[in-house]
């Protein structure tokens, strides 16, 4: 018999770095909520506001930015954790613990707050540019210093990681556990939940060294499946609910990319009508034309396309997860839900991402940010490592008095104050970024 993992283990509010508290929370709230209303209130949330997701950050037009982005995950997220758990409720009726399914839609909401909490300014590029800074430009020559695991920390740096460190690592004068979120909210925003030297060419992972034992801790009291490497490497299966937060994230980032592009006239409104109707049958087509028909404003076809086309994707996304449940908990499914679910709704996502591939993410202001973003993580990096490598000197000194005290920049390792270093950069808006890099530069002073 197959090795499964299980509900009842699976759904815990026991919180990280506050274990020797745990208790049942009284009053209207659930842990869950507790998590959800904790990242609202954060700053690291607050900052999303001004971190690009696609596009350059708006000037006439509103498009979307990492933090509206993360309330529309939360949404869908909800939406489809909610219809997940009606089904299964269903399925497990005579558990004694079945009540904990209903926590389900509060799990999968507060970890779509918090997927994105972990992403550098400037949109992937920014991945993109620390990983780079030490895998081709002036990091290499600090090859030597560092561990094999460790420098696959930094050559690989990925945002999903820099997620969990963000809210799980004791940063300076701050309290143990971070956020001090729940387990089962932490596991659930682990995409690739294994460490970085097991990266490969995708460069994709879960959580760095200096959190790798926390992770594990993490895992095996929820009873998630080990996949350990062939060189003893530490690799788990995924949290069940990782499944509905990234087909979430996916829902909204593929359909909210084309709305956005949309109002910024990159796709004509023929285009996206094509687009999202391709998601319904030729029945439910001819509904939605005749309901537009009633709509002068292209933006508000495109609004309620759009919406029928999430209600559409959440439906079917929920019914791949019920109906692929037993290979969920057991570790061995394959793909996202969305490889899944029927074809019609699968070819109309395929489309949607050929679409975005050709002339979204490939147009001009978006290339345009993915360069300059590149260029100011790249300087702003470049600067503080020498800094920190080189704290006797007087520039350095100066510099270095600009990080905020909650970053260790005196640890005890390089590798350390690297992180440090790392997790300063990868907090700044873009706003702030820009900024710091035309003070830095001399084009920027303050007023005398």
């Amino acid at each position: 018999m197959k090795e499964k993992m299980h509900w009842d283990r699976l759904i815990c509010d026991k919180r990280f770095g506050l274990e020797q508290y745990h208790k049942q929370q009284m009053g209207s709230r659930s842990d869950f909520q507790r998590d959800y209303d904790r990242l609202v209130f954060s700053s690291p949330f607050r900052r999303l506001q001004n971190k690009t997701q696609v596009f350059p950050l708006p000037g006439s037009i509103f498009v979307h930015n990492r933090l509206t982005h993360s309330m529309e995950v939360a949404c869908v997220g909800r939406s489809l954790a909610n219809e997940v758990s009606n089904e299964l409720k269903k399925r497990y009726a005579t558990e004694l613990w079945s009540n904990k399914l209903d926590d389900l839609g509060d799990i999968v909401a507060a970890a779509c707050l918090a997927h994105d909490l972990g992403n550098p300014p400037f949109g992937h590029s920014g991945e993109k540019a620390i990983s780079t800074f030490f895998s081709e430009g002036e990091g290499v020559s600090l090859r030597d210093r560092f561990s094999k695991e460790e420098w696959a920390d930094l050559i690989h740096f990925e945002g999903n990681a820099n997620s969990l460190r963000l809210l799980i690592h004791q940063f300076k004068g701050r309290r143990p556990g971070g956020f001090a979120m729940t387990y089962s909210t932490l596991a659930s925003i682990v995409k690739y939940p294994y460490e970085s030297t097991l990266a490969g060419d995708a460069n994709k992972f879960g959580f760095f060294m200096s959190e790798k034992h926390d992770f594990e801790r993490i895992a095996n009291e929820l009873g998630i499946l080990p996949r350990n490497g062939a060189n003893g490497e530490i690799a788990f299966v995924r949290h069940p609910l990782v499944y509905i937060v990234e087909a979430a994230d996916d829902i909204c980032y593929e359909v909210m990319d084309i709305e956005d592009a949309h109002k910024l006239k990159i796709l004509t409104t023929q285009e996206v009508m094509e687009l999202l109707l391709g998601f319904f049958d030729e029945e439910r087509k001819q509904h939605m034309i005749s309901v537009m028909e009633n709509v002068d404003d292209p933006n508000e076809k495109v609004s309620y396309m759009r919406s029928c086309v999430i209600g559409r994707l959440v439906s079917r996304c929920a019914d791949a997860f019920v109906a692929h449940e037993d290979e969920i908990l057991s570790g061995t499914f394959k793909g996202s839900l969305i490889d899944h679910i029927p074809s019609l709704e699968r070819e109309g996502y395929r489309r949607c991402t050929e679409m975005s591939w050709d002339k979204i993410y490939k147009a001009s202001d978006v290339v345009d940010i993915e360069l300059a973003g590149n260029q100011i993580i790249t300087y702003l990096l470049g600067k503080f490592v020498y800094a920190v490598t080189n704290p006797h000197l007087n520039y350095s000194h100066l510099l270095l008095s600009k990080v905020p005290q909650q970053y260790d920049i005196n640890a005890d390792t390089f590798y350390g104050r690297i992180q440090a270093i790392i997790d300063h950069v990868s907090g700044m808006t873009d706003v702030y970024a820009l900024d710091l890099y035309r003070k830095l530069n001399g084009m920027s002073l303050p007023a005398v």
